[in-house]
């Protein structure tokens, strides 16, 4: 499934306003790192990942390892930011961001 540019530009608008929610390290991917980036997309859909690595390469490594790990859609990176996108059809309005920013797009 690939993200349209009209959702892109959608979820960024939301993104922008997201704190990230899991940060990784130069430590790595480790099994609780996954297990928190899979809980986050299952609860909020789009979320924001932070991606703490001082170089660009190891940042991209470490991104790509991420999407595919957790089967998540990368809608945009800007530095050390990168915003990702997991459809759960059984998610909780309250909960996701999608959900509870669709009428949003960037007015506030």
């Amino acid at each position: 499934m690939s993200l349209s540019q009209a959702q892109k530009k959608a979820f960024r608008s939301i993104g922008h306003h997201l704190n990230p929610v899991v940060t990784v390290s130069e430590n790595g991917v480790s099994e609780n790192l996954l297990a928190e980036l899979s809980r986050a997309l299952n609860d909020h859909e789009l979320i924001k990942v932070k991606l703490a690595l001082p170089e660009r390469d190891d940042r991209a490594a470490m991104l790509n390892e991420l999407i595919a790990d957790s089967n998540a859609e990368l809608v945009q990176t800007i530095g050390k930011m990168a915003l990702l996108y997991r459809r759960n059809p059984k998610v909780n309005p309250k909960l996701s961001n999608i959900t509870r920013f669709e009428n949003h797009h960037g007015r506030h």
